[in-house]
């Protein structure tokens, strides 16, 4: 058996090994901007249509897609210099600028629809896979143009196609305003010469990169390393890794929050016990008071919520409420407490329910509040470990754009491969093909309430996101995605 103490020796090298290169052990590294991913170390360099945020960030750095996102989540050219909407909504025309992929060979209409449909039909299964279902077609036209033909209106298909999973690849490899090459756990960008790429020498976008060093940490290796001066910026905080406790060494300024929506709650994983009816899982979700929640992670401004859509999304006809509005907390118990009871007097047994949440000091206080708000009604709270079968499980998930379809999409049986409403997603079929916004609205409202009523997933509110940045870092700018470009960020001070 390995010891504890090797363990940690272990572990203790790997970080000193990922921390030397940002630290700018060499002229090399003197000009790189220094960044940690909050993540697992390997994180960075996994593949798949399912990316861990690390790996997302690289590959979009890498493998540019037709369009891209800047800064501040704003769409913007990539592949493709230019495009337009056809007056009925149903394609997008891109005209593509004139490049070279890795292999030298041009870039074409016919590549780029081979490596988009490609790129498409890799992420079967998934939940952009549903949000990429309107696509009907993809052709390629005179010289460097494609059109992307659709079923029904996508109004957000451009910011679909800004996500990293849509980066094309041609023969296997991507080509992106930066290339990476990996030294143990670091990720080492640097920009490619635009003549390399088929661009004009000097273009401006090339010329004003510098050079970027990434490590994923775990999320109090991360803020620690911020606060000693050892990386410039940290990202991918969440709710689990909130750095409230290392308030004394870190400046207010430097933490910044962006102003994300999607999905904080916990799905039910198996529907046993207290969990095997709607009724069950009901009072469950009664039992939690969400609004004392903000203060105990030490969020400020933090929206609880009883839906399952957060309020506000585009697409939401505001047929759909807060839940339980008639009933303050403890009338919510009261009621859910008789269920309880009448499940204990039937089953002749104490409900445990068991929970998979993430490892971080935010997510040891969500887990004593669970714990606490349980216990109120003797529902007995127990953490799963890693890898341990649990009874619910955290979902945390920023929203790629801002619609109805997103959340419902993410929630559907093909995404959640577990329990699920096949009603839900019947409803939600008919709200995709339908062309009428209005009956749409309905039909998408529709399938929130019948997916609400399975209580197969308990909201929380709003996810959190947060990074770090010191203060003369350029390229940072807060957004609603709570992704953040390397492009962006490895921009020089002007």
């Amino acid at each position: 058996m390995v010891s504890t103490l090797s363990l940690f020796r272990k572990s203790r090298r790997l970080l000193l090994l990922a921390l030397l290169p940002l630290g700018g052990c060499g002229a090399d590294d003197q000009d790189a901007v220094r960044l940690a991913v909050i993540g697992d170390a390997a994180s960075p360099f996994e593949t798949g249509a399912r990316l861990p945020l690390a790996a997302q960030m690289l590959r979009s750095a890498t493998t540019e897609g037709l369009v891209a996102m800047d800064a501040e989540g704003h769409v913007t050219p990539a592949l493709a210099d230019r495009w337009i909407v056809t007056a009925d909504g149903m394609g997008y025309i891109f005209r593509l600028r004139d490049g070279r992929w890795a292999d030298g060979s041009p870039v074409t209409g016919e590549s780029a629809r081979a490596a988009l449909r490609s790129a498409i039909d890799g992420l079967e299964g998934t939940p952009l896979a549903q949000d990429l279902a309107g696509v009907s077609e993809v052709r390629a036209m005179a010289g460097r143009v494609i059109e992307v033909r659709l079923s029904r209106p996508m109004p957000d298909l451009l910011q679909i196609l800004a996500q990293s999973e849509l980066g094309l690849t041609h023969r296997g490899k991507g080509w992106g305003p930066m290339e990476l090459k990996r030294t143990g756990t670091v990720a080492r960008l640097s920009p490619i010469a635009p003549e390399k790429r088929g661009l004009p020498e000097g273009d401006p976008i090339i010329a004003g990169l510098r050079k970027l060093r990434l490590v994923a940490m775990p999320g109090e290796q991360a803020v620690a390393a911020f606060a000693k001066g050892d990386v410039d910026v940290v990202l991918g905080g969440g709710f689990a890794d909130l750095p409230r406790n290392h308030a004394t060494a870190l400046s207010k300024s430097a933490v910044r929050q962006d102003p994300v929506a999607g999905l904080f709650g916990l799905v039910v994983v198996r529907t046993e016990g207290l969990l095997a009816t709607p009724t069950g899982r009901e009072a469950v979700a009664m039992v939690i008071d969400r609004d004392s929640y903000g203060a105990g992670l030490g969020v400020s401004g933090w929206q609880p919520t009883t839906r399952i859509v957060m309020p506000g999304a585009e697409g939401d006809a505001g047929l759909v409420k807060e839940r339980w509005a008639e009933y303050d907390i403890n009338s919510r118990r009261n009621l859910a407490a008789r269920r309880i009871d009448q499940w204990i007097a039937g089953s002749h047994q104490s409900p445990v329910l068991r929970i998979a949440l993430p490892v971080g000091p935010g997510a040891d206080i969500l887990f004593d509040r669970l714990t606490s708000d349980f216990g109120a009604m003797g529902i007995t709270a127990q953490r799963a470990k890693p890898g341990e079968a649990a009874d619910l499980r955290l979902i945390d998930s920023v929203a790629r754009y801002p619609r109805v379809a997103w959340y419902l999409n993410q929630l559907s049986c093909a995404a959640l491969r577990g329990p699920c409403s096949v009603e839900a997603d019947a409803i939600a079929a008919k709200a995709r093909a339908e062309p009428d916004p209005a009956i749409r609205a309905t039909l998408w409202a529709e399938a929130e309430q019948d997916l609400t009523k399975s209580n197969l997933f308990i909201p929380l509110g709003a996810p959190v996101r947060w990074s770090l940045v010191r203060g003369n870092q350029t390229g940072f700018a807060v957004n609603p995605w709570g992704f953040h470009s390397l492009i962006s960020l490895s921009r020089k001070p002007n």
